[in-house]
């Protein structure tokens, strides 16, 4: 494998796109070449503390490099992404892939006729126990997944299924692997005129069900994904990164219990993501999260958008007035 560097650049250096910066920075695969932010000053900020230059036009940033970061707000995700791939840039795009269907249909067919990769950042993909648990799932049957967070000023141009829930939508796709038949979903507004809460119990053809809950209003913090197989029950906590599997050893009146924890190698998931994306920029390599599956991802989320608006519909006309389906 060749031990090129690649160069790399960062669009949106807010909270996220500085980590992505960050991150770059201290790769050993990654020359950080520069960022381009449409706040001049902060990108000067960002530039100077981690030791790289600000670029005034994303033009002038896509002709020093061959990969990107794009970490803009969803609404630009395809027209930022869009321009650098057109200009030979290979691009990771910060989930969800885009602010519409149509879009990211736009952004892959871009991708595929300019020969570039694009990846989108669903980083829990790269969650050391994500990665742990992928090799033990058989026939999951039913799913319980809680994403609660405390509220915070970030992400607030998208309701909370796009900002949180689409992480274990795109988790559930991967290992359920099956098409959805039933979605049932309900969700409110709290703090903010987007939805801040949600449930949804989504039904697939292979008979499996689960059952989300994602906020970003809550008092805790809480990451976790539990889900039953035959004769296992598995438990994986996305913010601790580690796995615990209970599984029906013996047999007769009296069976064993085996309790296991699963081996893990900490990281952090951003790392392990670009780390990944620059493996796929170097060797020319399919991403692990392509467009396909951000696309599949911002559909399903589209879906229990639909449902929660149609509920809204029926119980409180005045909370589904927002134009979230697309």
């Amino acid at each position: 494998m060749s031990d090129k560097k690649i160069r790399v650049g960062v669009v949106g250096v807010g909270d996220f796109g500085r980590n992505h910066v960050r991150v770059l920075h201290e790769l050993p695969g990654a020359e950080l070449v520069g960022i381009h932010d449409a706040d001049p000053e902060r990108a000067r900020q960002i530039a100077a503390e981690f030791g790289t230059q600000a670029f005034s036009e994303i033009g002038q940033l896509a002709e020093q490099i061959d990969a990107a970061s794009v970490a803009v707000p969803t609404v630009l995700h395809a027209q930022i992404s869009s321009e650098l791939l057109q200009r030979g840039v290979d691009v990771l795009v910060e989930k969800p892939i885009a602010s519409s269907r149509a879009e990211a249909d736009g952004l892959i067919a871009t991708a595929k006729n300019a020969g570039r990769i694009l990846q989108v950042g669903h980083l829990e993909r790269f969650n050391p126990a994500v990665v742990a648990v992928q090799k033990i799932v058989t026939r999951p049957l039913f799913f319980e997944v809680h994403r609660l967070g405390v509220f915070s000023p970030r992400s607030l141009d998208v309701d909370v299924v796009f900002d949180v829930m689409i992480h274990d939508l795109d988790i559930l796709l991967w290992l359920v692997d099956s098409p959805t038949r039933d979605i049932q979903s309900v969700g409110i507004p709290v703090l903010t005129e987007k939805v801040d809460i949600a449930h949804a119990r989504i039904e697939f053809e292979s008979g499996a069900v689960a059952n989300l809950t994602a906020s970003r209003v809550s008092t805790e913090r809480v990451r976790k994904l539990r889900f039953f197989q035959a004769r296992e029950y598995v438990s994986v906590d996305y913010t601790r990164q580690d796995v615990t599997r209970i599984r029906v050893t013996g047999e007769g009146s009296e069976p064993a219990i085996d309790f296991e924890k699963l081996p893990t190698q900490p990281e952090e998931p951003l790392k392990a993501e670009l780390r990944a994306f620059l493996s796929a920029v170097r060797e020319r390599t399919a991403p692990l999260v392509d467009g396909e599956a951000g696309r599949r991802a911002l559909d399903l989320a589209d879906r229990v958008m639909a449902g929660i608006l149609e509920h809204a519909r029926r119980v409180k006309p005045e909370l589904a007035t927002a134009p979230h389906i697309r």
